[in-house]
């Protein structure tokens, strides 16, 4: 899901959510726009993980309240806390061993 309302309330998402990756990217970084393309192509594939896309220009203020410092940067949430993140461009391999797929 891309986020594109100015208002969000991500924490809520998050707290619904048993598992959630969040995807914070821009429109003008290449990797992100790499990344994307590995994020549709696997996410849909796994169903127990949800998926929101954010882009920083948007959403500043998500940005600054995640500590966002370089893009693409994507955080696991499980059970409404922060599992793990990673920052760049990585293969679909990459992908799901960063979710503990394979």
């Amino acid at each position: 899901m891309l986020i594109n309302e100015k208002k969000i309330d991500l924490e809520n998402i998050i707290n619904q959510k048993k598992k959630l990756l969040v995807d914070f990217f821009a429109n003008w970084c290449p990797p992100c726009r790499k990344l994307i393309s590995v994020l549709d192509e696997e996410m849909p594939k796994i169903k127990d993980i949800y998926l929101i896309k954010i882009d920083i220009d948007l959403h500043p203020d998500l940005a600054t309240k995640y500590k966002i410092k370089s893009l693409p940067t994507l955080i696991l949430f499980s059970e409404g806390e922060e599992k793990k993140r990673t920052t760049g461009y990585f293969s679909n391999q990459e992908l799901l061993s960063f979710l503990g797929i394979k």
